[in-house]
């Protein structure tokens, strides 16, 4: 099979498995979703991914689960929940629903009915409506709550809420593991495309990357990771926002972090999408990419080459970036006492949707006044861009109500938005003012910061 061909073809139309559905393709609607079991760390770790935008070479050396592999004899607990609770009308979606929470099963999150519920976000119903199966989600997370530190799969299979195979398989993943010759590198072609999570790359082009000759960055140990040294946050570029999101290293410094990580996307696509990939894609509405921006992120690529992430875009699409050259690690200094950092978003949905407009702010302090700033905002010019002349123009200055006014209006100077589906130029100008307030009382809740009248068409 070619490693680029779609999980959900070689699922469906290889192994006949026809339980997991073809749906958006796009991975919006979850009806798709399968479990994907690999070794971190010694440890076995199971994550929701949409199979319409997984590689088949990104399943390489890994347990794949599809709904015709959580049954023992008749229901288990998850599909008899969703059942007692008429959580299921045409049946469509409910295999996808049934496999994220077989998902929340053998995570490691507190099995809380908040966590389980969460656990289905990437998933769309269309007819039963959503009540009932949050019922469903909560009896789930009630059948959890005598785990107590118990590994996961282990307690799931000893309370046969999944087949009692799930306890063995760490190690045959083990043993798979030492059988293989080393880490996935199928296509040794300078041409070959590089590869992350996919999540972009297959909604655009899916039928052309079947064939196309790919090097796998998703599963390389080296290009995965995140360590503090000397100040510094080091990760690697394969790191998925989900990797991010649990790091001790990033909710220890950014305490926002679970607010911010809210905002993007659904848990599988966080399961699947990779910081590197985000940062290359060049979208100029990149979360992350605005995220680190305003970190002042550097990157180091294969070549030995490193590059402040700001000089990465030259244009809309066109990178900073020589032919075979593939990110191999992004560093940043981490904030200090003295520093402030916040994120926010816009989007036509508060969660699971492309950002209108996107923004970050890294401050830093002596007492009240403002010593050095970095300002990001994505969805307002052709590219990711940092606001520089409006970060010059508040480093020295105390911070006042009338700061945040001048701050707004001078960044209205740097930024070039353009009518498109997601709002009309003229609106994404006031969303940036509208942002750029919302870091202000988010970081100096004493400041009482009156509307925005400015008309900025």
């Amino acid at each position: 099979m070619p490693p680029g061909m779609l999980l959900l073809d070689f699922i469906r139309y290889h192994q006949h498995l026809t339980g997991t559905k073809i749906g958006c393709n796009e991975g919006d609607c979850g009806a798709c979703t399968v479990l994907i079991g690999s070794l971190q760390e010694g440890r076995l770790r199971y994550r929701s991914f949409t199979s319409c935008l997984t590689p088949l070479g990104n399943a390489h050396g890994k347990h794949v689960v599809t709904i015709e592999g959580i049954n023992g004899e008749g229901l288990n607990p998850i599909q008899q929940a969703m059942y007692d609770e008429s959580a299921t009308q045409c049946g469509f979606c409910t295999p996808g629903f049934v496999m994220s929470l077989a998902g929340f099963c053998l995570g490691q999150q507190p099995p809380t009915v908040q966590n389980a519920i969460t656990a289905v976000d990437g998933n769309i119903c269309r007819c039963t409506g959503y009540k009932s199966i949050e019922r469903a989600a909560a009896r789930v997370a009630r059948l959890l709550q005598q785990r107590d530190g118990e590994p996961p799969a282990v307690f799931a299979a000893e309370q046969q809420l999944l087949p009692a195979y799930f306890a063995g398989i760490q190690e045959r993943l083990l043993a798979l593991q030492l059988s293989m010759n080393g880490e996935f590198e199928p296509a040794d072609d300078v041409t070959a495309h590089y590869m992350g999570g996919g999540t972009d790359v297959y909604v655009q082009k899916p039928e052309e990357m079947k064939q196309k000759a790919i090097r796998f960055l998703f599963d390389q140990s080296l290009l995965n990771g995140i360590v503090e040294e000397d100040g510094r946050c080091v990760l690697g570029p394969a790191v998925t926002v989900t990797d991010l999101q649990e790091s001790p290293v990033m909710r220890s410094y950014f305490p926002r972090l679970d607010k911010y990580i809210r905002l993007v996307s659904s848990t599988p696509i966080r399961n699947m999408a990779t910081i590197g990939g985000n940062f290359i894609n060049a979208s100029p509405i990149g979360d992350f990419t605005i995220f680190f921006l305003a970190l002042d992120a550097m990157l180091v690529f294969n070549s030995g080459r490193e590059l402040p992430l700001r000089q990465l875009y030259k244009g809309y699409k066109q990178l900073n970036r020589a032919p075979g050259e593939y990110l191999t690690k992004i560093w940043f200094r981490l904030p200090t006492a003295q520093s402030r950092f916040n994120f926010e978003k816009v989007s036509k949905r508060t969660n699971l949707d492309i950002a209108s407009v996107n923004t970050a702010i890294h401050l830093q302090l002596a007492g009240n006044v403002i010593t050095a700033a970095l300002l990001a905002a994505g969805g307002v010019a052709p590219v990711p861009m940092l606001l520089q002349k409006t970060a010059a123009y508040i480093t020295g200055k105390p911070v006042t109500e009338k700061l945040v006014h001048e701050t707004i209006a001078m960044a209205q100077t740097e930024i070039t938005p353009i009518s498109d589906a997601r709002g009309a130029a003229e609106y994404k100008r006031l969303l940036l003012g509208q942002l750029v307030k919302a870091h202000f009382i988010t970081l100096f809740p004493q400041l009482q910061v009156a509307a925005v009248l400015n008309n900025y068409a």
